[in-house]
């Protein structure tokens, strides 16, 4: 065995050793307008949505991503952009962002929420809910002017720059009045009496001196501002205007957002309403912007979408164009679609089952709400379809046979009606299944509890909450039989899983128990009695190891083979949410409502890693190629990816103390505090200490040398390749040798010295030169009275080959050594089979001294004596490493048979 060295944190304080988070899925959009911006470089518009502590930027040409800024403190309250910068208000404090990314300025000062910012040429105007107005110098980031309104007279609610009206500012309120204020001279030019009714939006029109009005009790108004004179009025009855916009590409038409989601179209021309875009939302309207001289309205809204409408039928409404959707209410169940972990199914609150890619969101797709009557929901629109389906709380599906029939199968929220669904269609499937026995009673309360596919793709087996299970055909739709002679448990069915040969089907009930039926005859095979209430089930099929989540936060692991528990994994401080396999099996991942992420390894049945989240995770996935662990939070519409650092680094999995207190991983897109960045640094600079092993791990180890083979393993045979080696011509002289500088033979090259003595050299032969002692033989001498041997050991492991054949060829009393030397030699391998240390290099260098001096050894008594010494501890050394040998190859050997 080899010296290893690994790498311990030592003071980590980051959230997890294993998991890094990575990014964010499925986030677009959120309550605040988009702000829709022109790369003049780039001949490209692009829109910029807020989501949380950041904001987004899409091309409108593809809707593709472009950049995600660095996150804020706190969550974002309103976005303006000019032509360089992009400005985020958070709290109190408004931040820069150049090229949609860094922070380049902060603007500090207000004492309340700013709701409201408007950029104006060099400056930038900004106001707050005490209804302080302030207008900043962008560069220098210093106050240029602060007007304060009296909040029960002028309660600024709206704010815009009427084109061509140089250093105004026009203010809409509550109350309904409009101000028109130059800030250049901090002075107000004209009051505007309004309308009776709040400001809730200001829009310049095409037309100069010309102010679009959008009031809350659903009115626009068309107002000259220059003299004071209202143009024309529309009445929406959908609630207040939440936003205004002017097509500018030669078709006088006004679209008006409302907060029911639906879009009125108005020609200005005829007055009159020529069009209404219904549902083009299901939340209000945030923002809508037609593009400067194209037939293009972007629209964005609180749930979660992004959309682009073209307008390319004259007087017609417009027609969706490209759209980026996530899910409107947080998801409840995520799960991996296929085995390239590229595709993420969600399952949300809002009724929708839709599909995220990993790799680009163009490959995302919705497969829609489910829906009793199909053909009514398509003729319908969702919102007014009456036989919608409520939400799903869990599927299951197999992709073995998607080509042929649906892969789905979907329970829905306190219904008993399990539906299929299609992914390759993107849609619901064909069937709805639904047990004859309650003769589709729907004022019982039976619901459909969990539901699994089996590997082949062709049944589904579906538990309902009286306790019945049932079988059916996913390619026919029918009912193939139930388990149970009645029911399969006296209480509802908690879990319930095919193995992956279609033998087993495993099932958890309320009744604390735990069956195992064969899965054709419907036999049932074995009990387990459970120590409390099961939660809800995980099977990973490849090593046949079903996890249990019981009632009193404890985590059971049966082993199906053996139809025994062999783990119990105890910890947790709040319900288990959601449980996942690592796709070796190894690892079996944990989130629980107490907010933490823990990951067992279970052959050694411990705790590897924990982590806290700022949100509980309802749902987890890891990826099946390992790469990425997917999580879903409460009151997060997104997914989360963290990235599985064990692939492309070096971590130390050691078991977790059973006091460990885990620290907060930060979600992606999210960021760190002042603070935990200093301490994220400081915990930086504690860790990385260096772990050597030792030497030698135990005593009744062998321990090998770290050699490589080339420098023992040929020692016996360095005749014969001397012999295939030698020059079949000796070596000719160069003319013109170059010039090197000599050095002294041995592996490690070093330079020769040259003799810096000024005496003349004897021209006497030294004979006492000739028979010079070497380092390796004086050591060998002195090794005899200390008895210590580690020094000749070393001596040797520095030489080659050949030069550990000279120093063993010069320890016989022929070539100038002696009896002594020799025996000093036997000791020292005795030494090194004693220590059960460089096992290998004792060995070898044993068989060579046997090779060049065994006729003399046989001659001298002193010698065979302690030849013998060496022949008990080698036969003993053998002895028990054989014994171990042969008891690891047994225990394989079972292993294998048994997992076969």
């Amino acid at each position: 065995m080899t010296s290893v060295k690994e790498t311990m944190f030592v003071g980590e304080k980051r959230g997890s050793s294993i998991f890094c988070g990575f990014r964010a899925l499925g986030l677009y959009s959120n309550h605040l307008p988009h702000v829709v911006r022109f790369h003049k470089k780039h001949q490209e518009f692009y829109v910029v949505t807020a989501v949380g502590r950041c904001f987004h930027t899409y091309n409108v040409k593809k809707l593709g991503i472009v950049a995600v800024s660095n996150a804020l403190p706190a969550d974002i309250s309103y976005l303006a952009a000019d032509r360089m910068l992009v400005y985020a208000a958070h709290g109190k404090v408004i931040s820069a962002f150049a090229k949609n990314r860094k922070v380049v300025h902060t603007y500090e000062g207000h004492q309340a929420d700013v709701h409201l910012l408007l950029p104006f040429g060099d400056h930038l105007i900004s106001v707050d809910k005490e209804n302080a107005v302030i207008i900043w110098d962008v560069d220098s980031e210093d106050m240029y002017l602060q007007i304060l309104f009296d909040k029960a007279s002028f309660d600024v609610s709206a704010v815009m720059h009427p084109s061509t009206y140089l250093n105004k500012i026009l203010f809409g309120s509550s109350q309904g009045s409009l101000q028109l204020w130059n800030i250049k001279a901090n002075k107000l030019l004209f009051i505007f009496p309004g309308w009776e009714s709040a400001v809730t939006i200001l829009q310049q029109t095409p037309a100069v001196d010309v102010v679009g009005v959008g009031l809350a009790s659903g009115q626009i108004i068309i107002h000259n501002i220059k003299f004071n004179e209202t143009l024309m009025k529309f009445q929406q009855d959908w609630g207040p205007i939440t936003a205004l916009s002017f097509r500018t590409d030669g078709h006088p038409v006004m679209a008006a957002g409302s907060p029911v989601g639906h879009i009125g179209l108005w020609d200005l021309e005829e007055k009159r309403l020529v069009g209404q875009m219904r549902d083009t939302h299901t939340t209000a309207i945030a923002g809508l912007t037609f593009l400067h001289s194209e037939p293009l309205l972007i629209t964005n809204g609180a749930d979660n979408a992004i959309r682009v409408w073209i307008f390319d039928v004259a007087g017609g409404e417009g027609r969706l164009l490209r759209f980026r959707m996530g899910h409107s209410a947080p998801p409840t169940k995520i799960q991996h679609y296929d085995q390239s972990g590229q595709h993420i199914l969600s399952a949300g609150q809002d009724g929708t089952l839709q599909s995220f890619s990993t790799v680009h969101e163009r490959f995302n797709k919705s497969l829609g709400h489910g829906s009793l009557n199909k053909a009514k929901a398509k003729k319908k629109s969702v919102m007014c379809d009456t036989a919608k389906l409520p939400p799903i709380t869990t599927f299951a599906l197999e992709s073995a046979r998607q080509s042929d029939w649906d892969s789905i199968v979907a329970c829905h929220q306190g219904f008993l009606v399990t539906t299929t669904w299609n992914y390759q269609k993107g849609s619901m499937g064909a069937y709805k299944l639904e047990p004859e026995r309650f003769n589709k009673n729907r004022a019982l309360t039976v619901h459909a509890t969990a539901v699994d596919i089996s590997s082949c793709g062709n049944f589904a087996v579906i538990a309902l909450s009286s306790g019945h299970i049932d079988v059916y055909n996913m390619q026919s739709g029918l009912h193939r039989g139930q388990y149970g002679k009645d029911r399969a448990h006296s209480g509802p069915v908690r879990g319930v899983a095919v193995d992956a040969l279609n033998e087993l089907t495993v099932s958890t009930g309320a009744d604390r128990l735990l069956k195992i039926w064969k899965f054709k005859s419907k036999e049932l095979l074995h009990t387990v009695s459970l120590p409390a209430s099961p939660a809800s089930t995980l099977l990973h099929r490849d090593s046949g190891m079903l996890a249990i989540a019981l009632d009193d936060f404890t985590v059971s692991i049966l082993d199906m083979e053996t139809k025994r528990i062999v783990r119990r994994f105890s910890g947790q401080r709040g319900q288990v949410n959601d449980m996942t396999f690592s796709p070796d099996g190894r690892w079996l991942i944990i989130a629980s409502m107490d907010c933490t992420i823990r990951t067992w390894d279970l052959p050694s049945g411990s705790l590897v890693d924990c982590f806290l989240v700022d949100s509980a995770a309802i749902s987890i996935s890891f990826s099946p190629t390992g790469n990425f662990l997917a999580s879903s939070h409460v009151d997060c519409l997104g997914i989360y990816l963290w990235s599985n650092n064990t692939l492309c680094s070096l971590v130390s999995l050691r078991p977790l103390p059973a006091d460990y207190e885990p620290f907060v991983a930060i979600l992606p897109g999210s960021c760190l505090s002042k603070d935990d960045e200093e301490e994220d640094t400081d915990a930086d600079n504690l860790k990385m200490a260096e772990y050597v092993s030792p030497a030698q791990l135990d005593e009744q180890l062998v321990t090998l040398s770290l050699l490589p083979d080339s420098r023992w393993k040929n020692l016996l045979h360095l005749d014969i390749i001397r012999t295939k080696n030698k020059p079949k011509e000796p070596p000719k002289v160069p003319k013109a040798a170059p010039f090197f500088i000599p050095t002294i033979p041995g592996l490690v090259p070093q330079f020769a010295l040259p003799d810096t003595s000024s005496e003349e050299q004897s021209k006497v032969v030294n004979l006492g030169a000739l028979a010079q002692k070497s380092s390796f033989y004086l050591q060998l001498e002195e090794a005899l009275d200390t008895n210590l041997y580690e020094g000749p050991v070393q001596l040797l492991k520095e030489l080659g080959p050949s030069a550990i054949d000279t120093e063993l060829r010069g320890l016989a009393p022929g070539m100038g050594g002696d009896i002594c030397v020799m025996q000093s030699f036997l000791k020292m391998i005795g030494s090194m089979l004693l220590s059960r240390q460089d096992f290998d290099l004792a060995q070898a260098y044993l068989a060579l001294f046997l090779k060049l001096h065994l006729r003399l050894i046989a001659e001298q008594t002193l010698l065979m004596e302690e030849a013998g010494n060496v022949l008990e501890l080698l036969e003993e050394t053998w002895t028990s490493m054989q014994t171990i040998l042969n008891h690891s190859m047994c225990l394989l050997s079972y292993i294998k048979s048994a997992l076969l």
